[in-house]
């Protein structure tokens, strides 16, 4: 059975060596990071399991972080705090953590949410539906595996890019303005400008250009936003 790789996020050395100690003795490969700049930027470099991450960090706290790391990863997430406020862990959950531990914890009782955590994960992954691939002519999406095939040509595209391009296919000739689109795909609490959809477009359009699609799937629906069209249907 392979290892599992969790990243421990925390600006005390001590709680790092503590948590390390203790998951290590469990048999976990253990990472750590100091900051939430050097958590964001060891995620894009390794795959991990499970991601154990404190609150309050100076720079980027880990409110921040949590809410950066799940606009593009499934990975479990375990807050760590020493705030007792119910507001605090209401906010946590709301913002994609999938537990809260609260300081000073026992080991054994992070140990314990830690496989909770891996078992609930593992649940999903068992429960998730068959592969689904929407299939238009000479584009293929593939939900599961999150790929996507041009000319049978796997086409290298970000997350929230696939995001964008498998939400727009999957409603097909339905026509999403810009709000709409940031309300579904970055969420609720998003407040940068909506043109990021845009350049998002713009993105995935030169891409399936140079892959030789032959035509523009993402059609532009002036003055309103945009919306999907397979080739041969009618805009």
């Amino acid at each position: 059975m392979s290892k599992i790789h969790v990243l421990v996020v925390d600006d005390e050395w001590n709680m790092r060596n503590l948590l390390r100690l203790y998951l290590v003795k469990e048999g976990f490969v253990v990472k750590e990071a100091s900051t939430g700049y050097e958590a964001l930027s060891m995620l894009k470099q390794h795959s991990f399991d499970l991601l154990i991450l404190d609150v309050m960090m100076p720079g980027m706290d880990g409110w921040q972080v949590c809410k950066t790391v799940r606009e593009t990863e499934i990975i479990p997430i375990l807050m760590l705090t020493a705030r007792t406020e119910t507001k605090d862990k209401v906010h946590g959950l709301g913002i994609g953590a999938d537990d809260y531990l609260t300081k000073p914890f026992e080991p054994e009782e992070l140990v314990a949410r830690v496989f909770s955590l891996l078992r609930r994960s593992m649940i999903n992954q068992a429960q998730k539906p068959q592969d689904t691939t929407l299939v238009f002519n000479n584009l293929k999406i593939n939900a599961d595996a999150r790929e996507v095939y041009i000319h049978e040509e796997s086409i290298d595209f970000t997350p929230k890019e696939f995001d964008l391009l498998h939400f727009l296919a999957e409603h097909s000739q339905r026509t999403f303005s810009r709000d709409d689109l940031v309300e579904r795909l970055w969420g609720y609490e998003y407040t940068g400008d909506a043109r990021v959809v845009d350049t998002h477009v713009k993105n995935i359009r030169e891409k399936m250009n140079r892959a030789g699609l032959g035509y523009e799937a993402i059609h532009t629906v002036w003055g309103v936003g945009y919306k999907f069209i397979a080739q041969g249907e009618e805009r």
